[in-house]
Formats: structure tokens, C-alpha cells, sequence
């Protein structure tokens, strides 16, 4: 082999060297750009779940917050509901105590001694005892009861007072006269209890004569 062919040999081998030395440096920067874009794209998906996660929280909270509201409209729906059954017939029976008032004051329109002198009255009189009667159980069935009112501690609530009498102290602030029965419905006054109540007279004696 000459000079000449040997130099154009190795001068081959230092090009193709060379261009393999490139091509080694080229695929490096390659992949140096494609690790770049992918942590790049890994980056951009990372906050982009982030951002998918702060989205779904979000709609599940107002999911939550919706489905709370509707159950508390639906249960005060039902209570507005079951009140309104419960108590449909109060102004019915708040008319019907009317009645029940009419019944009472026949009968104690008449005098105990006399009951029996005529046996139409006796027997007319029974008739109504028997009527009111019914009439008060029927209330009771429709939950309509009677408030405890003569010789109880005057209420407020459930008791009217109309005037007061004097009493020893022993019985002041309780009720000693009832005008008219009062009546609850459930648990609402329908009709409170017309009512006397007693007052202290000796601490109001007393009073006088201290100022005195």
C-alpha cells in the first residue's frame, strides 16, 4: 500500500471517527431535549391533576352541601306536613267547645235539690250529663284534654286570670274560681282557662299598716 493510499485511509478513518463523534453528540442533545420536554410534560400533568383534584373536592363539597339542604327542606317539609295534619281540626274544635259550653251551663242551670222534682227535667237533664260526656270523650280521642285549672298554681300560659280574690297565704297565686274550662289541643292551647286567683289579703294588710 502507497503513502498516498494509506493517508486517504486514515483520513477516512478520522472522518468517519468524526462523523460518528457527532452523531453521538447530536443523539445526546436529542435526548437531553426529549428528558427536558418529558419532565416538561410530567410538570404541566402533575398540576394539571392538582388542579382536576382542587376541582373535584370543590364539586364534592357543594355536592355534600346540596344534598344536606335538601334533606333539611325535606324534613322541615314533612314537619310543616305532619303539623298541618295534626292540627287541621283546631279551629273546628275551638267552635265545638262553644257547644260544649252551652251543655255545661244547662246543667248547672239547675239547682241539685231540684233534679228530681219533675222526671221529664230528671230525665231531660240526663240526656244532656250524657251528651257532654260523649262530647269530652270524643275531644280526648282527637287529643283535646281539659288544663287543670281550681286549685292549681295560676299559669300564664294556660290560665287567663279575670280577677283575683283574697285569701291567706297559704293560697296565694293559685287559681279558686274557674269562669270558663280552658283546653289544649296536642300541645298548644286551644282556649286558655278563664280563671280567679287568689291573692295574699294579710300581706297586703301588712303592707298597709308598715306604710302606715
Amino acid at each position: 500500500m502507497s503513502e498516498k493510499e494509506q493517508a486517504q485511509r486514515e483520513e477516512q478513518q478520522r472522518q468517519q471517527q468524526a462523523d460518528e463523534a457527532r452523531a453521538t453528540s447530536e443523539g445526546m442533545a436529542q435526548s437531553g431535549e426529549q428528558a427536558a420536554e418529558s419532565a416538561s410534560e410530567e410538570l404541566t400533568m402533575e398540576k394539571e391533576l392538582e388542579r382536576l383534584r382542587a376541582e373535584v373536592a370543590e364539586l364534592k363539597d357543594k355536592y355534600l352541601r346540596a344534598l344536606s339542604e335538601q334533606e333539611n327542606i325535606r324534613r322541615r317539609l314533612m314537619r310543616e306536613k305532619d303539623e298541618a295534619v295534626k292540627f287541621a281540626s283546631s279551629d273546628f274544635a275551638r267552635d265545638m267547645l262553644n257547644v260544649c259550653d252551652n251543655l255545661s251551663r244547662a246543667i248547672e242551670s239547675v239547682p241539685e235539690e231540684r233534679k228530681d222534682e219533675h222526671e221529664l227535667l230528671a230525665s231531660l237533664l240526663e240526656g244532656v250529663e250524657m251528651t257532654l260526656k260523649e262530647m269530652l270523650n270524643i275531644f280526648e280521642r282527637h287529643h283535646i284534654k281539659r288544663i287543670p285549672a281550681h286549685g292549681e298554681r295560676f299559669n300564664p300560659n294556660v290560665h287567663e286570670a279575670m280577677f283575683e280574690v283574697e285569701a291567706g297565704p297559704e293560697d296565694a297565686g293559685k287559681v279558686v274560681q274557674v269562669i270558663q274550662e280552658g283546653y289544649t289541643h296536642h300541645d298548644r292551647v286551644l282556649r286558655p282557662a278563664r280563671v280567679g286567683v287568689a291573692k295574699n289579703s294579710e300581706g297586703g294588710r301588712n303592707g298597709e299598716e308598715g306604710r302606715g
